[in-house]
């Protein structure tokens, strides 16, 4: 499996409840896979943060410069945006599109 990161470095964990505490709904999980220093990827990152925090839908960030499959794989496209594994977007991140996926 590939090394998670948050902004500080280190190990990241699911999120365990949504805003206000609430608790998360089901197994859905959105994954931003992207690298550290890159802006766009710190753009993605404060959408996915808004809008998993209001759907209470667990989130988690993957470095590529970590894991050479993922490289491979994206390196143009960073960052991209999986919602339950599948391919939602890349470079930017609509945050009302996101919505809609995670409420659907």
């Amino acid at each position: 499996m590939s090394p998670l990161f948050r902004r500080n470095g280190g190990a990241a964990k699911k999120v365990t409840a949504g805003e206000g505490g609430r608790p998360l709904t089901g197994d859905r999980l959105v994954t931003l896979v992207g690298k550290p220093g890159c802006h766009l990827c710190d753009d993605a990152r404060a959408v996915i943060e808004k809008v998993c925090g209001e759907t209470g839908v667990a989130w988690e960030e993957k470095d590529i410069t970590r894991d050479e499959a993922l490289h491979r794989e994206y390196w143009e496209q960073i960052p991209v945006v999986l919602v339950d594994g599948e391919q939602h977007t890349f470079w930017r991140v609509d945050e009302a599109r996101l919505r809609r996926e995670l409420q659907g």
